[in-house]
């Protein structure tokens, strides 16, 4: 399908063919912590970019990729959760991993990671620093979709 005839195509309708690209399993995992984040984040904003590495589907307060907060990244065998401005965070259980100043990220064994109390703990710390009015209308907008990209199920 060209990026023309996809603009014929709701965004949610779009959001589900990127996922369908991927091994059933880290799909599953994807639909679920996305509701969870949503859920989370009724005022948030989706940004989503279909790109070469991984599908990410961005948080943020407005349409503005910069304000992002949070960001899921589905890679082929595994989803995991940015904060995508975690400088300042008190991570006392260490469990954001990478080396980086500003963006950190959890993988998620499953969507239920989302409701450890460490991570809840990080998540609020972030919306403490970076908040999201709930009150926002919701909405997914899709940012950007790669020509090339990665294979999304793993090689075997």
């Amino acid at each position: 399908m060209s990026l023309r005839e996809l603009t014929d195509v709701s965004p949610e309708a779009q959001l589900s063919g990127f996922l369908a690209k991927f091994n059933p399993d880290v799909a599953a995992i994807a639909t679920e912590a996305r509701a969870k984040m949503r859920a989370l984040l009724p005022g948030a904003t989706e940004l989503v970019y279909d790109n070469y590495n991984a599908l990410a589907i961005g948080y943020a307060p407005r349409e503005k990729t910069s304000e992002g907060v949070f960001s899921l990244a589905v890679y082929p065998r595994w989803v995991s959760l940015f904060f995508l401005k975690a400088q300042g965070l008190r991570d006392g259980s260490n469990v954001l991993k990478g080396s980086g100043k500003v963006v950190r990220h959890i993988v998620l064994k499953d969507a239920s990671t989302l409701d450890d109390p460490a991570v809840r703990e990080l998540m609020e710390q972030a919306l403490k620093l970076h908040p999201i009015d709930a009150t926002n209308k919701p909405s997914l907008i899709i940012k950007s979709i790669s020509a090339k990209q990665r294979p999304r199920r793993p090689a075997h």
